[in-house]
Order: C-alpha cells, then sequence, then structure tokens
C-alpha cells in the first residue's frame, strides 16, 4: 500500500516551503548535505534532490528513494522529450511517482536473470518480445 508523501510535513523546519504542498530540506548523508524538495499534486508525488557540486550517485537516490517511499513502491526517475528538458539546476535529479495509477514495469528478469531464470531463458524470452 503506498504511503502519502504527506507524512514528512513533520519533518518540515524553518526556511522550508511553507506556501507550497511540500517543503524543503538540507539532509546530510554520506558526509554530505543534500537539497530535498518534496510535493505532492496535479496527480504526482515528487521528490527532488541536488548537491552543489556533483550529482547524485544511484546508491544515494535509492536512501532518498526509500526515505520519502515505500521501500517496495515503485518510482521513477523519467527521461523526457529533448523538446521537454527543463534543467534548472546542474546537479538535480527528480524521483516521480503518479497518485492513483499503478506503473507498469518489465518483468525483473529482462534486467538480468534472477536465481530463478537463466541467461538462456532470458534470451529467449526478450525474443519473443517485439
Amino acid at each position: 500500500m503506498k504511503k502519502s508523501l504527506k507524512h514528512i510535513e513533520k519533518y518540515l523546519k524553518e526556511g522550508g516551503c511553507a506556501d507550497c504542498d511540500g517543503g524543503r530540506w538540507s539532509f546530510p548523508h554520506n558526509g554530505l548535505q543534500f537539497c530535498v524538495i518534496a510535493s505532492w499534486g496535479g496527480g504526482w508525488d515528487h521528490v527532488s534532490v541536488s548537491t552543489p557540486r556533483r550529482t547524485p550517485t544511484w546508491d544515494e537516490m535509492c536512501h532518498f528513494k526509500d526515505l520519502f517511499f515505500d521501500p517496495e513502491e515503485v518510482v521513477v526517475q523519467i527521461h523526457p522529450a529533448k523538446t521537454e528538458y527543463v534543467n534548472l539546476h546542474e546537479h538535480c535529479l527528480h524521483l516521480w511517482r503518479p497518485q492513483g495509477v499503478v506503473l507498469p514495469v518489465p518483468p525483473t528478469c529482462f534486467v538480468g536473470p534472477t536465481t530463478s531464470t537463466t541467461i538462456e531463458q532470458l534470451l529467449e524470452m526478450l525474443r519473443g518480445v517485439s
């Protein structure tokens, strides 16, 4: 069951975004300070994560994904059409979850073999995908 991002309101600190549906926080993690902005509205839950000097790593984004969403929920980082690019901060990544919609995902074995799937089975399944 999805949890609402509204549970994060209790973490809102002075300097947060009090006039919007969400907030902004500074989170220490891995020896760095991350700027995190979270919002919900317009049919989407959203978390952006940035640092001043470099883009967050996959592991860092996983940390914030699990902090703001249930670990078993699917959220996405979107690569939009080039004409839709918006880049307000060079080192910012976003996590998105549509509200009221279950995101379709490919079978896990399409990413790579699992303990119950051999490489041969995976290749056979992929060949069957049109």
